[in-house]
């Protein structure tokens, strides 16, 4: 296991696709050339609706469901949640199918289309927040709001990960279990993966919970892969300039896997853009303080 990490729980690099199904989830599925979109649209209302992009790559959207923070937003607007493309309940990538910066974002904009949305609110967390910036920059007329999340940042290779200089005994005992990890021994994933996990988190309780639920998790390591090796090529610092629709930058305060420096300079690029700290959060804000991140998110989307 490589000990960099690009976006959220890159660490899982060999962790097998597990069950798919989040609890109460009722999806769709969106036929695409050579491929399915599996997406879920969840409450109602007038509001704007907000599409929600999960980090990776490489995994599904079932980890945004450890915090029920959607739910509380649903109350007044359609949320919508999606598998990328060749993750989760989307179909497989074929053989030789591509699966490319351009890809994901022509994805979304087909969802987009097939919803009806006219203007959405576009939220994005890790390597998801990547994804929407991208986004934004080849679609700016179709967000209303966009909300980055203890993103990647804009240049891939620019994104500051701190476990070693914050956990350098759990950085350590990762890197003695990376060659059996590598190899496939299971159990060496297993205890590589605690190791990890008790590094993302600012509440060990919170650590544990998510934890306790990471085997329902689906991650596919060839999605991983192929876009690690497109995104590198690209550099979203000057688009950040172009934006000129509302957007809010957010980090949490202990995120280790995103050092929020990165968060910081996302926000000083962006014209106009709000700025908030979750100051008892990691990685997750939206799981670790739930009830602050729903109003931080609800009292941005009624700006105009």
């Amino acid at each position: 296991m490589k000990t960099c990490r690009l976006a959220l729980l890159l660490v899982l690099a060999s962790f097998t696709t597990a069950a798919f199904a989040a609890e109460g989830e009722q999806g769709q599925t969106l036929n695409l050339k050579g491929l399915t979109l599996w997406y879920e649209v969840r409450g109602g209302g007038s509001a704007t609706p907000l599409l929600v992009v999960n980090g990776g790559p490489g995994f599904d959207h079932t980890y945004l469901h450890i915090s029920d923070a959607w739910d509380a937003l649903a109350k007044t607007r359609k949320v919508v949640f999606y598998d990328q493309r060749g993750n989760g309940r989307s179909s497989p990538l074929a053989a030789g199918q591509s699966c490319t910066l351009a890809d994901q974002i022509a994805d979304l904009e087909a969802l987009r289309s097939h919803l009806g949305f006219d203007k959405i609110a576009l939220l994005g967390h890790s390597w998801g927040g990547y994804l929407v910036m991208a986004y934004a920059a080849r679609h700016p007329e179709r967000i209303a709001h966009l909300i980055i999340a203890d993103s990647a940042a804009p240049k891939w290779s620019d994104t500051l990960f701190l476990f070693k200089e914050i956990f350098p005994e759990g950085s350590a005992r990762q890197e003695a279990l990376a060659f059996a990890e590598e190899l496939g021994d299971k159990e060496a994933t297993g205890a590589y993966l605690r190791e990890y996990f008790a590094m993302l988190f600012y509440s060990p309780d919170k650590r544990d919970e998510f934890l306790s639920r990471a085997g329902s998790f689906a991650y596919r390591k060839e999605i991983n892969q192929a876009l690690n090796n497109d995104v590198g090529r690209f550099d979203l610092n000057p688009e950040l300039a172009k934006f000129r629709f509302p957007a809010l930058v957010i980090t949490g305060r202990y995120d280790i896997n995103v050092a929020p420096s990165v968060a910081w300079k996302i926000h000083k690029a962006i014209p106009g853009s709000m700025f908030i700290v979750f100051e008892k959060s990691g990685h997750l804000p939206f799981f670790e303080e739930r009830d602050a991140f729903v109003k931080v998110i609800e009292e941005f989307l009624a700006k105009p």
